[in-house]
């Protein structure tokens, strides 16, 4: 497999952010290690993929590397390293170069403010460069997403780490790891690992922000005589009073009940109600519906006629 951060990920180079992101995902749901236990070959390829992205992924890195700064591995690049090889010297020990760096006495400022906040520094007469970042994509069932749960985590070193995924975590989130990234070069510190989560679909729940919506069947009787049915939230069974005369698609509000971040007010459950007939219907249930048409002087679509 080609080390070009953009052929890994199988994307031209002047692809857009969202295009390289989905192309990344789709790489990472086929090799993630989840899926080939003790398969070294597909954990190799996950990490090249995870390692692609953490340069591409990001627009600040994708930048540097597209100007030949850094390298695939998210590494300055040799000439980079040996300013003094590069600028102009005066006579009086001063560096000039094209970027603009006259103000600066000597090479050890310019790296100071060069590699600033990049976990770089020059010392001793050495080069210490910090290690590069690694992403992993991590699937993570709805409930779990939910309620918050632990996951192990593969690292670069062929060791795990017991992810804390927090209650609430979202769809495409990204979580840091400090420290369990790729180690540094010349003593220089660890990199930071990535997950980003990625939250199955749920057969019953679905997630708007932080609230919750889900369709509740009830009966013929329960709608039109009303009732205190159980309804299921992210807790458990919650008690609910359906009013008399309730319509399909009548929505109730359970405060409360929604996801609980762990900072902030939790949202709501939404319950959209759904009339279910017997799948059967029996003489009695027939007789009774044939009455009510007669009787019935009402048009149940008469709101929607007065809307065209």
């Amino acid at each position: 497999m080609s080390n070009d951060p953009y052929k890994i990920l199988g994307v031209a180079k002047d692809a857009a952010q969202a295009e390289i992101k989905k192309a990344y995902r789709k790489l990472a749901k086929t090799l993630h290690p989840d899926l080939h236990p003790g398969d070294k070959s597909k954990e190799t390829e996950f990490q090249k993929v995870s390692s692609a992205y953490g340069i591409v992924g990001d627009p600040d890195k994708r930048k540097r590397f597209d100007a030949g700064e850094i390298d695939a591995s998210g590494q300055e690049k040799p000439e980079r390293q040996y300013y003094r090889q590069h600028a102009g010297a005066d006579p009086h020990g001063r560096y000039e170069s094209a970027a603009g760096f006259g103000d600066f006495e000597d090479a050890s400022d310019i790296f100071a403010d060069l590699f600033k906040g990049r976990g770089q520094a020059w010392g001793g007469g050495g080069f210490a460069a910090r290690g590069a970042d690694v992403r992993y994509h991590l699937d993570v069932d709805f409930m779990d997403a939910a309620r918050g749960a632990k996951r192990p985590i593969p690292l670069p070193d062929g060791g795990t780490i017991e992810l804390s995924i927090p209650a609430g975590v979202d769809d495409g989130q990204t979580l840091r790891l400090r420290g369990k990234g790729r180690p540094g070069i010349g003593g220089g510190p660890t990199g930071d690992a990535y997950v980003e989560i990625a939250v199955k679909p749920h057969s019953l729940f679905r997630r708007e922000g932080n609230d919750i919506e889900i369709d509740l069947p009830i009966g013929f009787d329960e709608a039109v005589l009303g009732a205190r049915v159980e309804v299921p939230t992210l807790s458990g069974k919650v008690a609910m009073a359906i009013p008399k005369g309730a319509s399909s698609g009548h929505r109730m509000r359970l405060k409360g009940q929604g996801i609980k971040p762990a900072k902030g007010a939790p949202g709501d459950q939404y319950v959209r109600l759904k009339i279910v007939l017997p799948e059967k219907i029996d003489d009695q249930m027939r007789s009774i519906a044939e009455g009510w048409r007669d009787a019935a002087k009402e048009d149940p679509r008469a709101k929607l006629w007065r809307m065209t």
